[in-house]
């Protein structure tokens, strides 16, 4: 039985923490299979993913092939069955969409040919960019269904309420994001007939004075949504996107239902999210504003992001944090995180040898995604392979069933041709260290201090823009400048810099009340919606804090004048202040904030304000205040209302006069330590660390008022990451303490990664523990010790044997 409870995936009665790594069956020599397998077995996973492509297993409408009968690779059954006799898991992913840089992204060509009506219509009746479809459109759900009933004879039967090792079905894959990225968004006429119903019943008699032109079909109807002119523009964004995120949802219960209707029920449904790109994860939430509606529309099913960063670093380090978070915020009380396409490579995706990520890359990101609670992590591509020539030729430059050329994965742990990668042995020391007490994080939550960073969804909902308007461009620009950039690598930084753990909280549709969250960081737009407004307005008057970085608002998601906000903090716009060649904008601090140095800066909002309002930040030459402080009743917020530095006393000052404060902290004087901890009821935690910096760095670690590991220094080696147990029960056996990672435990014995010139394992006083020459055992009176005589940057390796 599984169960999806307390953000924990459950497995007959036990939290169980998955690590799956993706092989491509279909891209591999059959004899090839257990090769990729052992290799797996090295990592200490427990799980196998992979894509099933619709285009390989029915090239020619009607003759399918799940069992080998015309090419040894097409055997979905017979790997699946492999896969179950090495003892692992089995996460499924059969589309219909699956990339995977596979032609058509994974559809057959005869699907276009025979249905040329679900090729999507874009801005201007251009014709669509990339290989999408209209995901509704009646033929093309006609053809997935027949494929669904096919691939479910196979898996049905090896899902594990009936005996087998299926855990997880993935729904299609990536939705929306095509017509992202080409800015097509689909604009059939059937989607069109679909998009005039829902504006109908959604608006009523008022859709008449939001649209000059009749709903009615016809082309001029088609004509003024695909070529939208100004008076409206701004409206039909704002539609387009909540009715797109509307038709995604049916199309994933739609997708839902034709498998279970073929009897896939009882185990996860999986919505894979896109959005990360060029490294960062600044985009990423595009993907979770298109899909959170999908995702949690009902029981049963989990989110699934793409972590497609390169290395984790002072740069990147807090994108993953915050999407983390913000994925989080739109769950379902008992929804996990997970990652279903964790790259784990070297970067060489385009084999010009232009990327090279660091070893510590995947390490890193696994390390931060299980201490915030990811359940769920599938090593995406684990293992390279070939792309075979179509046995119908296309005449498209190769014939194969990928874009990438023969070889695939090239930048995979394990190579296309099975060679091992220098990424491997990090990867898999780190998994099998998590692996190894999983049980453990399976169960744990992170701790979280008294602040949480706000989402909003609808900032996020600028994936379709018509090029031509003006309207469009500016409201997006101002929501694109304010919502990720400057208050991520600025205010999101500076809060983890400074130690504090935070969640996210969706401030759209959910209740922000000051008993849940006593601090808000948000960041704010020029624009945004009344009641949104509304909410924090009230939130204030009850007692809520909110730290606010970027611009006050000043108008709704339409463009129309809206200054709830503001009356409430008891200020009035002035001024909109930019650098410009020759004026160098600067800032200067005041009051509580008047020992801050003056900055150069690029923008800032000037207002006027009431009595009563502190300023802290000014203009300078001007004296506009861009910064103030404002008691709202009983509540307090502190705005940064322009482009600031990343100054780490200013923000703890801050967040500090708001009421949070960080627990746990650290004594070493610079930057570039990531620390976090989780634990469960039972006072079991870990504390995990990243050393960002290419350099050792040494530091005692406080909780609250006490100094933990006895007040000992840890020393945490360059680019390198740990995850330190505190009264950690193994068995009958407890440690008080430990310097050293876990790697592996057995009846017999408990293997350690040594981090320290010294390590100390502080066991409970009595624990009987065998003599060997790596390690002194001493009696303290409170505990036992352990104190290994290896120094780690010699040998990290060390056996302690229990009595």
């Amino acid at each position: 039985m599984i169960e999806i409870k307390n953000k924990q995936i459950i497995i007959d009665g036990k939290p169980v923490l998955i690590t799956c790594g993706e092989i491509h069956y279909y891209r591999l020599d059959k004899s090839e299979w257990q090769d990729r397998l052992d290799k797996l077995k090295e990592t200490g996973c427990n799980a196998v993913a992979t894509y099933v492509p619709w285009l390989w297993h029915e090239p020619v409408e009607g003759q399918f092939d799940f069992t080998g009968k015309t090419r040894p690779e097409t055997d979905l059954a017979g790997f699946i069955d492999l896969c179950t006799e090495n003892g692992f898991y089995f996460f499924v992913r059969p589309g219909p969409f699956i990339m995977a840089e596979m032609k058509n992204e994974g559809l057959p060509y005869w699907v276009y040919e025979k249905h040329p009506e679900i090729i999507p219509v874009g801005w201007d009746e251009n014709e669509a960019t990339t290989p999408t479809v209209d995901y509704l459109a009646p033929g093309f759900l006609q053809e997935v269904r027949k494929y669904y009933e096919k691939v479910m004879e196979i898996i049905t039967p090896r899902i594990y309420p009936n005996g087998g090792k299926i855990i997880a079905f993935q729904l299609d894959n990536e939705v929306g994001m095509l017509s992202w990225v080409s800015n097509t968004p689909d604009l059939t006429d059937h989607l069109l007939n679909d998009f005039s119903a829902w504006l109908s019943e959604r608006y009523g008699d008022e859709v008449a004075s939001r649209y000059p032109f009749s709903l009615e079909e016809s082309a001029e109807r088609n004509h003024a949504i695909r070529s939208p002119k100004e008076e409206y523009a701004a409206q039909l964004i704002k539609d387009l996107g909540y009715y797109m995120r509307y038709r995604f949802a049916t199309y994933i219960a739609v997708l839902r239902e034709y498998a279970e209707e073929f009897g896939v029920r009882d185990i996860p449904f999986v919505v894979n999210i896109h959005g990360t790109g060029g490294g960062r994860g600044l985009t990423y939430p595009i993907g979770i504003s298109q899909l959170y509606e999908s995702y949690t529309q009902a029981p049963g099913y989990l989110s699934g992001s793409d972590i497609y960063f390169g290395n984790l670093d002072m740069k990147t380090f807090q994108d993953l944090y915050i999407i983390n978070g913000l994925m989080d915020a739109v769950h379902n009380d008992d929804q996990p995180l997970t990652s279903v396409e964790f790259n784990c490579g070297d970067g060489n995706f385009g084999e010009t040898l232009g990327e090279r990520y660091d070893p510590s890359a995947a390490d890193f990101k696994l390390r931060m995604c299980l201490a915030q609670g990811n359940r769920l992590i599938n090593y995406y591509l684990f293992s390279g392979g070939r792309n075979a020539r179509l046995d119908t030729l296309v005449g498209d430059g190769n014939d194969r069933i990928a874009s990438t050329g023969e070889r695939h994965g090239f930048a995979a742990p394990i190579g296309p041709e099975g060679e091992y990668n220098y990424t491997f042995p990090r990867m898999s020391r780190v998994n099998q260290s998590v692996m190894a007490i999983g049980d453990k994080l399976a169960a744990m939550d992170e701790d979280r201090d008294d602040v949480a960073f706000a989402f909003i969804p609808d900032y996020y909902m600028t994936e379709y823009r018509y090029p031509k308007s003006d309207v469009m461009r500016e409201i997006l620009s101002n929501i694109e400048a304010n919502r990720g950039s400057g208050a991520w690598e600025i205010m999101g930084r500076a809060m983890l810099l400074n130690g504090y753990r935070f969640t996210a909280v969706d401030i759209q549709n959910k209740p922000l009340v000051r008993e849940k969250t006593s601090v808000l960081a948000l960041p704010s737009a020029r624009y945004m919606d009344s009641g949104i407004q509304a909410k924090l307005a009230n939130y204030l008057q009850d007692g809520g804090k909110i730290l606010l970085y970027g611009e006050v608002p000043l108008f709704d998601m339409e463009g129309k004048d809206c200054t709830i906000l503001a009356d409430a903090l008891h200020v009035k716009h002035k001024s909109h202040k930019h650098n410009y060649h020759g004026h160098y904008l600067s800032i200067y601090g005041e009051n509580w904030a008047e020992g801050q140095p003056e900055i150069r800066s690029h923008f800032a909002q000037g207002f006027e304000v009431d009595e009563g309002v502190t300023p802290i930040l000014r203009v300078y030459g001007s004296d506009d205040v861009c910064g103030f402080e404002s008691d709202v009743e009983s509540g307090r917020a502190i705005v940064v209302a322009g482009a600031y530095r990343c100054d780490l006393p200013f923000f703890k000052k801050a967040l500090e006069r708001l009421g949070a404060t960080a627990r746990l902290t650290h004594d070493y004087k610079h930057h570039g330590i990531f620390m976090t901890s989780t634990s469960n009821p039972e006072g079991e935690c870990f504390i995990h660390l990243l050393n960002l910096d290419g350099l050792d760095k040494e530091f005692t670690i406080t909780d609250g008022e006490e100094k933990l590991f006895e007040g000992r220094k840890i020393l945490l080696q360059s680019k390198d990451g740990v995850m330190l147990p505190i009264n950690l029960s193994l068995g009958d056996v407890k440690i008080a303490y430990s310097t050293a990672e876990i790697t592996a435990v057995s009846e017999e014995s408990i293997d350690f990664r040594l981090t320290q010139p010294q390590d100390v394992i502080a066991f409970d006083k009595g624990t009987k523990i065998l003599p060997s020459d790596d390690y002194v055992v001493e009696d303290t009176g409170e505990f036992t010790l352990v104190k290994s005589k290896k120094h780690a940057k010699v040998d990290d390796q060390l056996r302690v044997w229990l009595g």
